[in-house]
């Protein structure tokens, strides 16, 4: 059970009236956002929170915002830091929140940016454009990169290219800040890998494959040196009746790590899955809808109790309770209006 008082910043694209990021109180009984007020950031379609709780860093048009974080859970305006490119759609840090990582569509670049001492955004350290084309002239014709994140073990950078069905595995180097090819997780074509988590323990990847809709479940690890990977288990996020069009969004655990949750934005439904923390596999618990549409993004609560859906067209979040003895989820509260929110992280104050 989550105690004492939490803060949800929520962010999204400012092409109408929104201003960026919007502040929410957050009800953990209830399991329910309250908004406050909303924060001006260009487009701020990503955003993350370092490890040591004290920052949050947005992704902005022209690179990455610092705010920090005050005891009331307010955001104070640090700086705007360069990727020197198009605008990001995903940020992630290292442990030691000493550098940021960016994977950005529009341009299929991977950065890394040195966080200064005062936690602001610091000079650029590397970047890598990725070459080559997809297999369809739409979605994935092109390098689209859309997730960079660093293995458990801290030593590769893991970049998800949905325009190339590749994930490319980058060696990082923890002084200098740069990253070097070593190895590429090739997908299957048309898949469109998206977005990878670790487990908690280091030992599985899971990899949503936009395209396909499916999870693609690895062991990983890096005994003699190099990055491994073996695929063990793929599993589709829609269930026995769903839209054609429907492509899977996102891709959330809960806090202790036993299960794991999707959405998918057309379809407009979140998949439960449990997971065998002994094997890693994932076993489909439920896929129900979310009451709004095109989920972008996933939010669960800090209690466990409690997941919200973004739906990035519908201008809404909605609110479930979870039910682990049944493996569904179930709709409570009103929706909250915002426009065009794609992402949303909680902090405890």
């Amino acid at each position: 059970m989550a105690t004492g008082k939490y803060v949800a910043y929520v962010g999204s694209y400012t092409h109408g009236k929104a201003k960026g990021i919007t502040v929410c109180d957050v009800d953990t009984e209830e399991g329910i956002f309250i908004p406050r007020h909303e924060v001006e950031v260009k487009n701020a379609s990503y955003l993350r929170i370092a490890n040591n709780g004290k920052f949050l860093y947005s992704v902005s048009d022209l690179g990455i915002t610092a705010f920090k974080i005050l005891d009331d859970g307010e955001l104070e305006f640090m700086n705007l830091g360069s990727i020197n490119g198009m605008r990001a759609c995903h940020i992630s840090v290292d442990n030691d929140d000493k550098f940021i990582f960016t994977g950005g569509y529009h341009d299929g670049k991977a950065t890394v940016v040195r966080i200064a001492e005062d936690g602001s955004v610091g000079e650029m350290t590397d970047e890598v454009f990725h070459k080559g084309m997809g297999s369809i002239a739409e979605r994935n014709f092109r390098p689209h990169a859309t997730c960079a994140r660093l293995t458990p073990d801290g030593k590769f950078l893991a970049v998800c290219d949905m325009g190339v069905d590749q994930v490319k595995i980058y060696d990082f180097n923890h002084t200098t800040g740069a990253i070097k090819l070593v190895d590429i997780l090739r997908c299957e074509l048309e898949s469109a890998p998206r977005s990878i988590l670790f487990s908690h323990d280091g030992k599985y990847a899971y990899l949503i494959c936009q395209l396909m809709n499916c999870v693609n479940v690895y062991t990983y690890n890096s005994n003699d040196g190099t990055p491994n990977f073996e695929l063990i288990q793929q599993i589709r996020t829609l269930g026995k009746s769903y839209n054609d069009k429907s492509a899977v969004a996102a891709l959330r655990f809960t806090p202790d790590g036993r299960y794991l949750f999707c959405s998918n934005a057309g379809d407009n439904s979140i998949a439960f899955f449990e997971r065998n923390e002994e094997t890693g596999m994932l076993k489909k618990r439920s896929v129900l809808p979310i009451s709004g549409d095109y989920p972008k993004q996933i939010c669960i609560f800090p209690d466990q109790r409690h997941i919200a859906s973004l739906n990035h067209e519908s201008n809404t979040i909605t609110f479930f309770r979870i039910d682990y003895d049944e493996g569904i989820i179930i709709g409570h509260g009103k929706p909250m209006a915002v426009e065009t929110p794609n992402c949303a992280v909680i902090k405890k104050l």
